[in-house]
This record gives structure tokens, C-alpha cells and sequence, in this order.
């Protein structure tokens, strides 16, 4: 277990109930942190109600909880979720940057890509890392009390694959910018670090799957041929969960991991190997 005890974490796009943001959050709320989670809406659907059902986990563990609805696209609204979540708790700790674009229309060849298409995912992935990062570095540094900033890449920021230009480009950019902000973070004692997961059985695999699957076959047949190919590949047997990914950022988010900036690290089973 990591000792998060008397820390404040933020993480953005952790509406989904299936989602790595509402994982991480559960998580760090399991070991001690109050929490401020966000999303671009409620993210509610069918039985489930989203931001407010996450609340109400964390507030079942004891912790103190503040979600709202932001756009991390937006400079005045990721500087009023900071400014209010320093009022309610006097202080951030802890960033954690998952918001991350729907997945579908951008999963088509370059000669097919639209530019708004292509628009819309390096603004909330690249965009909206830097905004929520510059807005709480900010606040770290006149703190002086060092920190912690989790960018969610992906293991496409490792390797670029046919059909997903936008996506690997933007998450490319998230491991480049995560060093050179680890860099400029390091004398202050904040250390800043990507996680990379494979193929994890989110909300996410419909859109990829309505993106990618071929003409006569449904999105969810090809979504379980995605579920059942990737656990066959994987050289540990199965597919990725939001909890494999939650339980490395509370190693990165805690004390354990002072010692690390600036990395890449591949949660994918042994998908992806870094070297």
C-alpha cells in the first residue's frame, strides 16, 4: 500500500465507470488522499450517473471530495477548477492528467483524416495536459513543497501504428512533454511522469471499435475480436484493467517513487516493451 495520507489529488476525465480516471481515483482516495475529479460533463449514462456517483464513493471511504464539470481545453476553466479546489482544500499535491479525446472518427488513414478531427485530439490531449500543468505547477512552486504531475500517454506515444496519426501524435507529445517538464520541475522537487497503457477494457473500446471495425461486422463483435486478440498477444494473457493502471500512479503519486521523473512507463502486460 502508498501513503497518499493528508494529500489532495486532482484528476481530470474521471466520469466514466469504467474508466482509468474514476480507477485512480478510487485508488488514491484508498490511500488517504481527498480528491478533486473532473470530466467535460457528468458522464452519465443509463444506470449510471457519473461525477456524482464517483463523489459518492469517495465520500463512502471517508475522504473529502470536490467534482465539477470543466472543458481542460479551456484556460479560465481549468484555472477556476484549481483556484476552487485550493479554496476547498488549501492546497493541490497531486495532478493527474486522463482526460482524454473520444476515440472513433480519428481512427481512419491520414488521406482520410479531417483537420477538425485531428484539431479536436491535440487540443484535449496535448492542450489540455499543458493547461491543467501549468495551472497547478504554478501553484507547486509558490508552495515549495514538491508535487507530483501522472500524464496518461499511451503505449501509441511509443509507436506509431496505421489509422491512429492523431491519437499517437498527441500521445507522442505527452512523453515529450512530460520530460521537458520534469526537467524545469526537478529543482523544486516535483517529479512529473507518463504512464503508458496498452489496450485497457474501457469505455474507450467502443469508440475504437466503431472506428476501426470493417464494414458488415458490429461494434461489439468486433469489440470482443479487440478484447479477445489482445489477451491472446499479451504476453501475461489478458487485457488490461483501469486498476492495473491506478496501481502505478499510486506508486508514482507516493512517496515510493521520489526517486523518478521523467519517464515513460508501459503498463500493457509486456504489449509494449521500452528499452
Amino acid at each position: 500500500m502508498f501513503n497518499l495520507k493528508n494529500k489532495v489529488a486532482l484528476i481530470t476525465g474521471a466520469g466514466g465507470e469504467h474508466g482509468i480516471g474514476r480507477a485512480i481515483a478510487l485508488r488514491f482516495a484508498r490511500e488517504g488522499a481527498d480528491i478533486v475529479i473532473c470530466d467535460l460533463n457528468a458522464n452519465a449514462r443509463g444506470d449510471w450517473a457519473g461525477l456524482p456517483a464517483v463523489a459518492e464513493e469517495i465520500e463512502a471511504m471517508g475522504r473529502r471530495v470536490l467534482a465539477t464539470e470543466v472543458d481542460v481545453t479551456s484556460a479560465e476553466q481549468v484555472e477556476q477548477m484549481v483556484n476552487t479546489a485550493r479554496a476547498r482544500f488549501g492546497k493541490i499535491d497531486i495532478l493527474v492528467n486522463n482526460a482524454g479525446a473520444p476515440a472513433g472518427p480519428d481512427r481512419v488513414p491520414v488521406a482520410e483524416l479531417e483537420e477538425d478531427v485531428f484539431d479536436h485530439v491535440q487540443r484535449v490531449n496535448v492542450k489540455g495536459t499543458f493547461l491543467c500543468s501549468r495551472a497547478v505547477v504554478r501553484h507547486l512552486i509558490k508552495r515549495n513543497n514538491g508535487g507530483k504531475i501522472i500524464n496518461i500517454s499511451s503505449t501509441s506515444g511509443l509507436r506509431g501504428t496505421a489509422r491512429f496519426a492523431a491519437y499517437c501524435s498527441s500521445k507522442f507529445a505527452v512523453i515529450g512533454f512530460t520530460q521537458c517538464l520534469a526537467q524545469e520541475m526537478g529543482p523544486y522537487g516535483i517529479q512529473v511522469n507518463a504512464i503508458c497503457p496498452g489496450l485497457i477494457e474501457t469505455e474507450r473500446l467502443h469508440g475504437i471499435a466503431s472506428g476501426l471495425k470493417p464494414t458488415g461486422t458490429s461494434i461489439e463483435d468486433f469489440r470482443a475480436q479487440m478484447v479477445e486478440r489482445s489477451s491472446q498477444n499479451n504476453p501475461l494473457g489478458r487485457i488490461g484493467q483501469p486498476e492495473d493502471v491506478a496501481n502505478v500512479a499510486a506508486f508514482l503519486a507516493s512517496p515510493d517513487g521520489d526517486y523518478m521523473t521523467g519517464q515513460a512507463i508501459s503498463v500493457s502486460g509486456g504489449a509494449a516493451m521500452v528499452h
